[in-house]
């Protein structure tokens, strides 16, 4: 499990997957969360704009990340 540090009190779930290097575009992140690829806390989420807290843990790729302050 990886661990990103962001220093906002939220962050979008598609922000998050560029931060974090799981995707190399915002348009990747897209298309990725649309496609029903990610979870986030072991739901499948399909809004980009989802908000992304710290403690919440996003899974895409078979890759896990933790989001903390």
């Amino acid at each position: 499990m990886d661990i990103v540090k962001i220093k906002d009190e939220n962050i979008k779930l598609g922000q998050l997957l560029k931060l974090s290097g799981l995707v190399d575009s915002g348009l990747e992140a897209k298309i990725v969360i649309n496609q029903g690829k990610v979870k986030v806390n072991e739901e499948i989420i399909v809004q980009r704009g989802k908000k992304i807290f710290p403690g919440d843990i996003v899974i895409y790729d078979n890759k896990t990340i933790k989001v903390e302050n």
